[in-house]
C-alpha cells in the first residue's frame, strides 16, 4: 500500500478541494517555516510526530527535509529515541486506567 508514487494522486485531491488544500500547503509552509525555531528544528519535531503517528509518507519525506536542513543521522536517532519514549510513556500512564490502588474498591473504582 505504501508507495511514494501515490503522492501523484495528491493533485486529484486537490482539484476535488483547490481552496481548501492551498489552505493546508499555505499552513504547512508556514508552519514549517524559519522562525523562533529554524526549520532544521522544526522538521526534526516532524519526523518524531511521524514516527509517533507512523506515517511513512511523512517519515521519508521530513526526514529527507532534516537532512537537506543540516541533520545528521545522530540527530535523526535522537528524535526517533524521544518519540519511542513519549510513546513508551503514554502506553505507561495509560495503564494508571487499569489499576486500582488498595484503598479502592473492586467493583468500578
Amino acid at each position: 500500500m505504501y508507495d511514494m508514487k501515490n503522492l501523484a494522486r495528491l493533485s486529484a485531491v486537490t482539484r476535488a478541494a483547490p481552496h481548501s488544500m492551498a489552505a493546508f500547503e499555505a499552513f504547512a509552509d508556514a508552519a514549517l517555516a524559519d522562525g523562533a525555531l529554524p526549520r532544521k528544528v522544526k522538521e526534526l519535531i516532524a519526523v518524531a510526530v511521524a514516527l509517533t503517528t507512523q506515517c511513512p509518507y511523512c517519515i521519508e519525506i521530513h526526514g529527507k527535509e532534516a537532512r537537506a536542513h543540516g541533520a545528521g543521522d545522530e540527530e535523526l536517532a535522537e528524535v526517533a529515541l524521544v518519540a519511542a519514549a513519549i510513546r513508551a510513556g503514554g502506553a505507561g500512564t495509560h495503564a494508571t486506567h487499569l489499576v486500582r490502588s488498595q484503598t479502592q474498591g473492586k467493583a468500578g473504582q
